[in-house]
């Protein structure tokens, strides 16, 4: 397990070659549009977790590294929730640029809370999910009986 490294040391971070989340999240037509026109781009919102470390054993000279998996992705699925994905981007830009640790400013001008608060607006809340799929389960046992 990784110790506390020197704190002018940074890890490199580097992305594990599984993407079994990240594919689950496309649909069919944006991983062809992938292949089929190189430089198109997906919004995603991932969640990365770390899976190996190098670099971190006493007296190693390697420099630290942290390899990273997705283990939760979802794609935007059309040109609104791109918009709202993009906009959360920007805020964050923003807020990192505010603590000095960007140097682009991305544009707009709402701070993340207020667009994640907005992108959230126009997606179900997880008691709508538990609703849908409490409706979808008495809609099955009704057409077993009927």
């Amino acid at each position: 397990m990784p110790h506390e490294i020197d704190p002018d040391k940074l890890p490199e971070v580097k992305v594990d070659g599984n993407a079994t989340w990240l594919q689950a999240a496309l649909t069919a037509a944006q991983r062809r549009g992938l292949w089929e026109h190189p430089g198109t781009s997906v919004f995603a919102v991932v969640e990365f977790t770390s899976k190996s470390f190098t670099g971190h054993a006493d007296g190693e000279d390697k420099d630290p590294v942290v390899k990273v998996r997705i283990t939760v992705a979802e794609a935007a699925q059309d040109n609104e929730q791109a918009r709202l994905v993009a906009e959360v981007m920007r805020a964050m830009m923003r807020r990192r640029r505010m603590n000095g640790t960007l140097d682009e400013l991305g544009p707009g001008g709402r701070d993340v809370e207020s667009a994640v608060a907005e992108a959230l607006a126009h997606h179900p809340s997880e008691a709508e999910l538990d609703e849908h799929n409490a409706r979808r389960r008495r809609g099955s046992r009704v057409e077993q009986h009927g």
